[in-house]
């Protein structure tokens, strides 16, 4: 046994074993439950089953959550990703519900070029308030959660914002090469961070100002522009998430758009196994992250188990899969199953103590 473990440790060492092995086991288990689970099949060239909905689903929380890895590396967090969903899908129904041609590719393109302009200006305003006023980043997005929230709330006027537009509609439910558009957007945006994060030095710049700010600045990084960049990345990456959100229902709800999206993204990246206090950070780990909050989610609508007692439900799953895949809980498991557990030494010496 103890061989065994011993091969065993370089892959149970990894920092995506236990989140992969977590994914695997909930898809087992919801296979047995539904046998029909994995099925996919190919309609009219485009693939359709319960896997292909988990992936496109989970495309925008994977979004928000790439650009929310890089805040947390940077020993930050970002609350107001959800209020910037609600603004750029706000943002880019209002001026398509305006035109003539709601089906026109140039207002599409407009519209989301003025939405993602408004993301960038607004995930600036957040790297200027913690790089360079230097508000705790808690503090400054949580003011964009609550005020971007009363902005959406203003370009919607307090109404739900309906459009027919088939090329915006496209954007979460259109399909590429079979595969669900917004699946391939969010492949392409964790490619896209990946090629820049690990090969180029910014990945490791982004870890070192994580791990120690000031000894970066003293080494010479300008600690102030990273932390700027992580902002506006994060906004762009939510403005993305934004559209797919408004596309799935083709109409934006500047009060509903993006709620608490922001703590499924932070879930996500924590599960994955980056750690909250910054430093070194795992995108695939984050992308496993959301694959399985998504697939918790379907499950728990799968089993009928009543919207009030969901949320309970996927924080007691959330915590157990944080506490399988913390180093320091299976350590100390070890330590207490090891001393409960006579080894074989100890057992034999046991034995011959016994009187015969």
């Amino acid at each position: 046994m103890n061989a065994v473990a011993e091969r065993l440790r370089p892959l149970t060492g990894h920092r995506l074993f236990w989140p992969a092995l977590v994914l695997l086991v909930m898809i087992l288990a919801n296979t047995v439950h539904r046998p029909g689970f994995l099925a996919v099949e190919v309609k009219n060239g485009q693939l359709y089953g319960t896997l292909v909905d988990i992936l496109r689903l989970s495309a925008p929380l994977i979004l928000v959550a790439l650009g929310m890895t890089l805040v947390i590396a940077t020993g930050g967090i970002d609350l107001s990703v959800g209020s910037l969903c609600a603004i750029s899908g706000a943002v880019a129904c209002l001026h398509i519900s305006e035109a003539s041609d709601q089906d026109s590719p140039s207002t599409v393109l407009t519209a989301l070029a003025l939405a993602f302009g408004a993301a960038l200006v607004l995930g600036a305003w957040n790297g200027v308030l913690v790089a360079v006023i230097g508000i705790q980043p808690i503090i400054a997005t949580l003011i964009l959660m609550v005020a971007g929230r009363g902005l959406a709330q203003l370009v919607t006027e307090g109404q739900i914002i309906t459009i027919n537009s088939g090329p915006y509609r496209a954007i979460g439910l259109g399909h590429f090469l079979t595969l669900p558009l917004a699946v391939l957007v969010a492949l392409a945006a964790a490619l896209l961070v990946a090629a820049f994060t690990r090969r180029t030095a910014l990945g490791l710049i982004v870890e070192s100002v994580g791990g120690n700010a000031e000894a970066s600045r003293l080494a010479g990084i300008r600690s102030g522009r990273v932390i700027f960049l992580v902002y506006v990345v994060s906004a762009a990456c939510a403005a993305l998430a934004g559209f797919m959100m408004t596309a799935n229902v083709s109409s934006a709800d500047g009060n509903a758009a993006g709620l608490w999206v922001e703590l499924d993204a932070i879930l996500a990246v924590v599960i994955g196994g980056t750690s909250l206090a910054g430093g070194r950070f795992s995108l695939g780990g984050t992308v496993l992250g959301a694959l399985i909050i998504q697939t918790l989610t379907t499950s728990v609508y799968s089993l009928n188990i009543s919207p009030q007692t969901a949320l309970l439900f996927k924080a007691v799953v959330v915590i157990a899969v944080c506490l399988i895949q913390s180093p320091a809980f299976r350590a100390r498991f070890r330590r207490r199953r090891g001393a409960t557990t006579p080894g074989p030494a100890a057992a034999r010496r046991k034995k011959e103590q016994v009187p015969a």
